[in-house]
C-alpha cells in the first residue's frame, strides 16, 4: 500500500506537496468515495480520481535538457510563448520540470512526471550545488566577487555563501566571463545577485547540476537520464537532506 499523495505525483499530476492540498481540497477520491485525509493508503487495485478523472498509472521518465533561451520553464503558457513541454511532441508521459530557468536563462534543465522526486530535489533544505557561466556587464574586482562569495543582502534575505571564480574578462568591451556556484533556487537569484553589487547579467547560462552536464548536447536538444544517474540524484538529494536536516 502507498500514500494517496505519493501515487498522485507518481502519476504525474502535481508534485506530492500539491497533491496534499489537493487532497484537503475535497478533490480526490478513492473508489468513488472524497478522501480528505493525508494519511490514507490505497493499493494498486483502488481507483483514483483527481477533480472527477481517473489518474492513469505512469512509467516515471526523467530527462535532461539543454534549454535554449526565449524559453518557458513550464507546461504552458497564457501569453502562447514557446514552453519547454513543447520539445516534446511525442512524449505520452505529462512531464513537468523541476524547478525553472528564467526565459532568457539557458542551460541545463531536468523533466520528469515523477513528483516524489522533483519534490525531493527541489526541497528547501536541499544543497544540490548549480553552476552557473555569467556574462556580466562592467567587470567585478575580487572585492566584488567576495561579497558574492560570503552572501548578499537581497529583498528576501540574504544568500548563503557561493563559489565565485572570474573565468576571463574584456577590458575592451568592459564585459567579464564568471562561474558561480550556488544551492538556493530563488526566482532570478543569479541575476538578482550581480545586480546588487552593481553589475548586471548579459547573457546567462546553468552549467551544471550536481553531477550532471550539458556534455553532448547543443541548445534545445534533450537526452533520457540513465537508471544509475537517477539513483545518484536521490541518493545526494537525500544525503543533502539528512546534513541540513
Amino acid at each position: 500500500m502507498e500514500r494517496l499523495q505519493k501515487v498522485i505525483a507518481r502519476a504525474g499530476i502535481a508534485s506530492r506537496r500539491k497533491a496534499e492540498e489537493l487532497i484537503k481540497e475535497g478533490h480526490v477520491k478513492v473508489n468513488g468515495k472524497v478522501v480528505t485525509e493525508l494519511g490514507t493508503k490505497v493499493t494498486a487495485s483502488d481507483k483514483v480520481e483527481v477533480d472527477e478523472i481517473p489518474i492513469e498509472k505512469e512509467n516515471p521518465v526523467y530527462f535532461l535538457m539543454y534549454k535554449p533561451r526565449g524559453v518557458i520553464s513550464s507546461v504552458k503558457d497564457d501569453k502562447g510563448r514557446k514552453v519547454v513541454t513543447d520539445f516534446f511532441p511525442l512524449l505520452k508521459e505529462r512531464i513537468y520540470p523541476v524547478g525553472r530557468l528564467d526565459y532568457d536563462t539557458s542551460g541545463l534543465l531536468l523533466l520528469t512526471n515523477d513528483g516524489e522526486f522533483a519534490n525531493l530535489l527541489m526541497h528547501p533544505r536541499n544543497q544540490i550545488d548549480k553552476v552557473y557561466v555569467v556574462k556580466t556587464e562592467g567587470i567585478p574586482a575580487k572585492e566584488d566577487l567576495r561579497k558574492l562569495e560570503k552572501g548578499i543582502k537581497l529583498e528576501d534575505g540574504k544568500t548563503a555563501p557561493a563559489k565565485v571564480n572570474l573565468l576571463s574578462a574584456d577590458k575592451r568591451k568592459q564585459t567579464a566571463i564568471i562561474e558561480i556556484t550556488i544551492h538556493e533556487g530563488r526566482n532570478r537569484q543569479v541575476r538578482r545577485m550581480f545586480e546588487a553589487i552593481g553589475f548586471p547579467v548579459l547573457k546567462l547560462k546553468r552549467e551544471r547540476y550536481s553531477f550532471l552536464t550539458l556534455a553532448g548536447l547543443r541548445t534545445g536538444e534533450i537526452r533520457e537520464l540513465t537508471h544509475h544517474e537517477v539513483k545518484q540524484l536521490r541518493a545526494a538529494a537525500n544525503e543533502s537532506l539528512h546534513k541540513n536536516s
